[in-house]
């Protein structure tokens, strides 16, 4: 159930399934912050033992990478403040540009000035940072890999994924999307272990293609799925949370979707309501305002991923690759 903190902007959310409190509506002090809660709390010491807070992100990012990095490390401080381990923040958080052609140009490698700026922000601050996707340097000057980048609270880049599903899309009632001819698509699936479980990598455009979180989870084990987007406000309203619930239902992973939200300039807005969902395809963190920034926060149950997956033993029961093709001739 939600918690708002009223003198913050983001939300909290205090996720469990056993033992629960209900609680009257009031104020009380959540460690050192103000909470206004109404709903339900566990009591129970186990769920503290068994889970991490992790925080979603959400913000307006502009062509500007001083303003958007400011907005970021405020972002940062608010989920430090929450005790998450974990900040997620939506795709191309660093540089959304007003123009065709400034994304390119401006592209750097993950050794560049850039992403270390976020390096040493993860180390000051000491918590892991998904960040993606990133306008990383492709291999020529006319294209950028769209790269969603991990890094632990040391300051170093455990994992990087390049996206491999583009948006060539024609919106209906909206504009026509061509990703592919700036973009090199990426070959690789990716999942790292972190301190709030294993994490499965995506970005946006990604969620469309259940094949991929298939494979990421019976393949690779991943715990949550990671889907930094920037959804279009057409898109998103018919096709968002509906998407993302059903990847959490499908794999029985935790899904945290953090969104770009508002309109970043003349020509580009997106839809915004990020989103933590659990493995039963419960909504746990949600901002009150689709399109505000702030964080979402929520705690990762693993007793809950493994309840789920033991009540409903879908690894078990699924089929292989080579039964359906032996079962199409």
């Amino acid at each position: 159930m939600p918690i708002c903190l009223s003198n913050c902007s983001f939300h909290v959310n205090l996720n469990s399934k056993r033992n629960l409190l209900l609680c009257p509506t009031r104020h009380v002090r959540f460690r050192s912050l103000t909470v206004q809660s109404s709903g339900i709390i566990s009591s129970d010491p186990a769920m503290a033992s068994n889970s991490v807070r992790v925080a979603a992100a959400q913000m307006t990012s502009i062509n500007d990478l001083a303003a958007n990095f400011a907005t970021c490390s405020r972002l940062v401080k608010e989920a430090v403040t929450a005790e998450a381990k974990l900040v997620c923040f939506p795709e191309s958080f660093s540089f959304i540009a007003a123009k065709n052609g400034e994304s390119v140009k401006l592209a750097e490698p993950l050794d560049g000035p850039i992403m270390q700026r976020y390096c040493s922000l993860a180390r000051e601050s000491g918590i892991w940072l998904s960040l993606g996707g990133f306008q990383e340097k492709g291999s020529d000057d006319a294209h950028l890999r769209n790269t969603h980048v991990i890094i632990d609270d040391s300051g170093n880049i455990r994992s990087s994924y390049s996206k491999i599903h583009l948006f060539d899309v024609d919106v209906p009632g909206g504009r026509v999307y061509k990703e592919s001819s700036f973009t090199e698509p990426g070959k690789d699936i990716v999942a790292v272990d972190s301190p709030v479980g294993r994490l499965g990598l995506s970005v946006c455009y990604d969620l469309r293609f259940p094949e991929l979180y298939q494979q990421l989870r019976f393949q690779h084990e991943a715990q949550i799925l990671l889907v930094p987007s920037a959804f279009t406000t057409i898109t998103g309203q018919a096709h968002w949370e509906i998407l993302l619930r059903a990847r959490a239902i499908e794999t029985q992973c935790y899904v945290i979707a953090a969104a770009q939200a508002g309109k970043h300039n003349e020509n580009r807005e997106s839809y915004g309501d990020t989103l933590i969902i659990d493995p039963w395809g419960t909504v746990v963190g949600r901002l009150p305002d689709r399109i505000s920034t702030g964080i979402t926060v929520a705690d990762i149950d693993f007793s809950l991923i493994d309840s789920v997956r033991a009540k409903i033993p879908i690894a078990k029961q699924r089929k292989p690759i080579e039964f359906w093709i032996s079962a199409s001739l």
